[in-house]
C-alpha cells in the first residue's frame, strides 16, 4: 500500500528541484534519507523533511509492516506560481525577473519483487523456459 506526501509553493525554480528529484526516484528510503541529509544544494532540506512525512503516511496505513523494503517508488515536480518582478535597466527600461516555485510529489511503497522467466538452452540445444 502507498503513502503520498506533498509540497506545495515552494519557492526554487522546478529545475534546480529535479536535479535532486531525478537522483531519488527508485532508491532505498534510508538511502535517500542519507542522501538529501549530506548534500549541499538548498532543496535537500525539504525534501528530506517530505520523505520523512510519505514515511510516517506509510507507517500511519500499514501498521505492524516492515519497513525495511521501502523505496522511493514515484517522485516529481511540477511548475507553480511565477513571482514577477521588475528590475531597473538602462536607458529608462525595465526587465522582468521571475522567481519561480514549484510542487512536488512524493510516493513511497514496498519494493515488489517479480519473478521473470528465464530461457536456458540445454545440451541438446533445446529452449527451456522455466
Amino acid at each position: 500500500m502507498e503513502a503520498v506526501a506533498r509540497l506545495r509553493n515552494y519557492p526554487t525554480s522546478p529545475r534546480k528541484m529535479r536535479l535532486l528529484v531525478d537522483v531519488i526516484r527508485g532508491m532505498h528510503v534510508e538511502k535517500a534519507l542519507a542522501f538529501l541529509k549530506f548534500n549541499a544544494q538548498h532543496s535537500s532540506i525539504p525534501l528530506e523533511k517530505l520523505l520523512v512525512s510519505a514515511i510516517s503516511n506509510w507507517k500511519n496505513k500499514n501498521e505492524g509492516v516492515d519497513e525495511s523494503d521501502l523505496i522511493v517508488k514515484t517522485v516529481f515536480v511540477d511548475g507553480a506560481r511565477t513571482l514577477k518582478r521588475m528590475m531597473p535597466a538602462p536607458q529608462g527600461r525595465a526587465y522582468q525577473k521571475k522567481k519561480r516555485s514549484n510542487h512536488v510529489t512524493l510516493i513511497v511503497d514496498t519494493k515488489v519483487i517479480t519473478n521473470k522467466k528465464s530461457n536456458v538452452i540445454d545440451n541438446n540445444d533445446t529452449l527451456i523456459t522455466k
